[in-house]
C-alpha cells in the first residue's frame, strides 16, 4: 500500500505526510486503551481494593465481637462458680455459728444433724474433726490451717484418690474417669483420672472447751448439674438461644470432668482432653485464652480461664464456648452479598463510563477503521465527524483531502493495470487450454502405443500356441480311432486332454479379446458372483493348500449380474493368487460378496482382502497398468490391467487400496440386472 501511494502521489513530502498521519493514527489505539483505563481503574480496581479492605476490617471487627462475646460468657461462668464457691463456704460457716448446730453437739446428736444438714446444703462431704484428731493428711490443707486460726475459708482444691477414699469410697468413685485418646492433646501415658476438683470449705468450731474443724465440700468431677447450670445462665437465654449453641466445661488439668460437650449424641465428652496449645497457655502460662479452638469434634469460639487451688497452683480450667458455624455462615453471607452488590454497581455503571469515554475515543477509532479500509483497498473509505469533535475533526478532513487525490491518482493506475491483467490472462489461458490439449494427446498416444504392441506380442503368443495345441487335439483325435473300443480304458484321460485343450483355446481367445476387443463380441450371461466365487475356490486350492492361510468366507446371497462367467472367473482367480502370494506362508485372506446400500446405484461388490504387507502409496495409482508388476522377475504385469478390462467392458468398476488393519482390499463393483434395464429404459 505504502509503495502505491508513492508511486501515485509522486510527491516525497505529501508522501511523508500522509505516512506520519497514518502511524500517528494508528497509534491511537494505545490512546483508546489508555482512555479506557483512565475510565475503568477507578470503577473495577480501586472500588474491589476499597472494598476489600472494608470487608478485612469488618470481618476483623465481626471477630472481635465474637471474641468479646465469649470473654463476657467467660465472666458470666466465673461469677457464677465463685457464687457456688462463696455460697458453700457461707452455709458451712454459718451452719458453724448456728445455734441448732450448738444445741446438736450438747445434746450428742450431732452425726445425724450433720448427715442430715449435708444433704439439705447439697454437699458431697460435712464432718467435724476435733483439733487433737487432725492428721497430716488433713492439716496440710490451707483450708483447715486458716479454721485452726479462727478464720472460715473456701478454696477449690484437688484431691488425690487416697484423699477421696479416706472421706467415702463413693467419691472416689465418681472421681473415676477413664481418658479418651484426643486429637492434637499432649500425649500421657495415664488411662484413668482418679483425682477429684472439690470446692473445700472449712470453719473454726468449739465443742465444749475443745477446738474442732467443720469441713463440708462439693465434689465436681462429673456434677453435670453444676456445668448444665453455667450453659443455662450463659447460652440458654431468650436473646441467644437461636443462634449462639454453647457448652461449658470444667477441666481437672486438662482432663474433662464436667462437660455438655457431646461425645456423640447422647453421651458426655467426659476424658477427653484440651489441645496442648490451650493447655500451654492456660495451664503452663496462666493466661486467659480468648480465640477459636476445635472443641472434640468442631470448631466454637472458645474463653479458657485458669482454676487456682488453695495452695495458688493452678489445677484446672473454666471453658465457656459456641458454636462458631454459624457465625461463619453469616460471614460468607455478608461478604457473598457485598460482592452481588458491588457486581450489581459494575454492571449498572460500566456502560455508564463506556459511554463517557467513548466520547473521546470513538472519532479516534473512526479514523483508524478508516485507514484499515484504506489499506485494505478502499480508497473511497472517508471519516465524517461533527465539528463539535474540535482538533479530531480537522485531523479527519486534512485526511480525506489527502485521500481523495490518492484515489483520484490510483484510479487511472488501476485502469492501464487492469487493462494488462485482462492481456495476460487471456494470454495464460489461451497457453493453459493448449498445453491441456497437449498433455492429453500424449498421454492418448503412449497408451495406443502400449495397446499396439501388446496386440502384437498377443497374437503372436496366440499363433505360436495355437499351432501346438492344434497338433495335440489331432494326435489325439488320431489316437482315439486308433484304439478304437480299447480307447475305452484311457478314456477318462483322453477327455481330461480334451478339456485342457478347450481351456489353452480359450485363455487364448482371451488375450486376443483384450489385444482386440474390437473384433470379438460381448458374450454376457446372468451370473450368480458368489456361487463364481466357490467355484474359483476349488480351482485355486492348490495355491494355498500347502500354506497357513486361514480363508475366511463371508459370502451372502446377491443379485444376479451381466458378465461373462469365465471372465469373471478369471479376475476372481487373479486376484486370489495375487493375495496369496502377498501374504505368504501365514496370514488370513477374506472373501466377501455383499450389495451395498445406495439409492443412486444398484450393484454388487466382491471384496477380496489379504493381511500381507499391503501396496506401497506410490504404487497405488499405477498398478492397473500394463506391465506394471511389483512381483520383480516372476510377474508379466498383464494380470490387473486385463481384469481392469473386463470389468470395465462389463460396466463395472475396479479398484484397490490399503486396509487401516493392515494389508490390501481389491473390490469390484459390477451393476445389477435393474442397473442395466434402467440404463437402457
Amino acid at each position: 500500500m505504502r509503495d502505491l501511494i508513492l508511486e501515485v502521489a509522486g510527491h516525497p513530502r505529501n508522501s511523508q505526510t500522509m505516512f506520519a498521519f497514518v502511524q500517528k493514527n494508528v497509534d491511537r489505539s494505545s490512546v483508546r486503551l489508555k482512555l479506557l483505563i483512565l475510565a475503568l481503574v477507578p470503577l473495577v480496581v480501586l472500588m474491589p481494593l476499597l472494598m476489600l479492605i472494608g470487608m478485612s476490617r469488618w470481618t476483623q471487627d465481626y471477630d472481635r465481637l465474637l471474641i468479646a462475646n465469649v470473654e463476657s460468657d467467660l465472666q458470666i461462668a466465673e461469677q457464677y462458680l465463685q457464687r457456688i464457691v462463696d455460697g458453700t463456704g457461707t452455709s458451712v460457716e454459718s451452719l458453724a455459728a448456728s445455734a441448732q448446730f450448738r444445741d446438736n453437739a450438747q445434746n450428742g446428736s450431732l452425726g445425724p444433724y450433720l448427715e442430715q444438714t449435708r444433704t439439705e446444703l447439697g454437699l458431697d462431704f460435712l464432718q467435724i474433726i476435733e483439733r487433737e484428731e487432725l492428721d497430716e493428711s488433713t492439716r496440710k490443707w490451707p483450708v483447715v490451717k486458716s479454721a485452726l486460726a479462727g478464720k472460715a475459708r473456701t478454696e477449690i482444691d484437688l484431691f488425690s484418690a487416697s484423699d477421696l477414699l479416706m472421706i467415702d469410697t463413693r467419691l472416689a468413685q465418681q472421681a473415676e474417669i477413664p481418658l479418651i485418646p484426643t486429637e492434637a492433646a499432649v500425649p500421657t501415658e495415664r488411662a484413668v483420672e482418679t483425682r477429684g476438683m472439690v470446692i473445700h470449705t472449712a470453719a473454726p468450731v468449739t465443742l465444749g472447751d475443745k477446738q474442732a474443724v467443720l469441713v463440708g465440700g462439693v465434689l465436681l468431677n462429673r456434677n453435670l448439674d453444676f456445668i448444665d447450670t453455667i450453659n443455662t445462665l450463659v447460652y440458654q437465654s431468650e436473646q441467644t438461644a437461636e443462634t449462639r449453641q454453647g457448652t461449658a466445661t470444667l477441666f481437672l488439668e486438662d482432663v474433662r470432668v464436667s462437660t455438655n460437650v457431646r461425645l456423640f449424641e447422647n453421651v458426655r465428652a467426659l476424658g477427653t482432653r484440651v489441645s496442648a496449645q490451650v493447655r500451654h497457655q492456660v495451664l503452663d502460662q496462666g493466661k486467659t485464652w480468648l480465640d477459636r479452638a476445635f472443641v472434640v469434634n468442631d470448631w466454637y469460639i472458645s474463653g479458657y480461664l485458669p482454676i487456682v487451688d488453695s495452695f495458688e497452683n493452678r489445677i484446672g480450667m473454666l471453658y465457656v464456648g459456641f458454636l462458631e458455624q454459624p457465625f461463619q455462615q453469616i460471614k460468607r453471607t455478608a461478604v457473598l452479598t457485598m460482592i452481588l452488590v458491588f457486581l450489581a454497581v459494575l454492571i449498572v455503571s460500566i456502560p455508564f463510563f463506556l459511554r463517557l469515554a467513548g466520547g473521546v475515543f470513538s472519532p479516534l477509532e473512526r479514523i483508524t477503521n478508516t485507514m484499515r479500509k484504506v489499506e485494505a483497498g478502499d480508497l473511497s473509505a472517508r471519516t465524517v465527524l461533527r465539528q463539535t469533535s474540535g482538533e479530531i475533526a480537522q485531523v479527519s478532513e486534512h485526511l480525506n483531502n489527502l485521500l481523495d487525490q490518492i484515489q483520484e491518482r490510483d484510479k487511472s493506475l488501476r485502469d492501464w493495470a487492469d487493462d494488462l491483467n485482462d492481456r495476460v490472462e487471456q494470454r495464460t489461458a489461451e497457453l493453459r487450454e493448449a498445453n491441456s490439449k497437449l498433455e492429453k494427446t500424449f498421454k492418448q498416444l503412449m497408451m495406443s502405443e502400449k495397446l499396439a504392441s501388446i496386440g502384437e506380442i498377443t497374437a503372436g503368443v496366440a499363433h505360436e500356441i495355437n499351432n501346438p495345441v492344434a497338433v495335440i487335439q489331432g494326435n489325439v483325435d488320431l489316437l482315439r480311432m486308433t484304439l478304437g473300443d480299447t480307447a475305452e480304458g484311457v478314456k477318462t484321460e483322453l477327455d481330461l486332454i480334451d478339456q485342457q485343450i478347450m481351456r489353452i483355446g480359450a485363455i487364448v481367445g482371451k488375450l486376443l479379446q483384450f489385444a482386440r476387443p474390437a473384433e470379438y463380441g460381448k458374450f454376457e450371461e446372468n451370473v450368480d458372483v458368489t456361487a463364481v466365487t466357490y467355484d474359483c475356490l476349488g480351482l485355486v486350492n492348490h495355491v494355498y493348500a500347502s500354506t497357513d492361510i486361514d480363508l475366511q468366507l463371508d459370502l451372502n446371497d446377491v443379485p444376479f449380474v451381466n458378465i461373462n462367467t469365465s471372465e469373471l472367473q478369471q479376475v476372481i482367480i487373479n486376484l486370489i493368487v495375487n493375495a496369496v502370494q502377498a501374504i505368504g506362508k501365514r496370514g488370513t485372506l477374506h472373501l466377501r460378496t455383499y450389495a451395498p446400500i445406495d439409492h443412486d446405484t444398484y450393484g454388487v461388490v466382491i471384496e477380496v482382502h489379504d493381511t500381507g504387507a499391503g501396496i506401497d502409496p506410490k504404487d497405488i495409482s499405477s498398478i492397473f497398468d500394463p506391465f506394471f508388476s511389483t512381483k520383480k522377475g516372476t510377474g508379466t504385469g498383464l494380470g490387473l490391467s486385463i481384469s481392469q478390462n473386463i470389468i470395465q467392458n462389463a460396466g463395472g468398476i475396479i479398484t484397490a487400496e490399503n486396509a487401516p488393519s493392515g494389508g490390501a482390499v481389491f473390490k469390484i463393483w459390477l451393476p445389477t440386472q435393474r442397473t442395466v434395464i434402467e440404463t437402457e429404459t
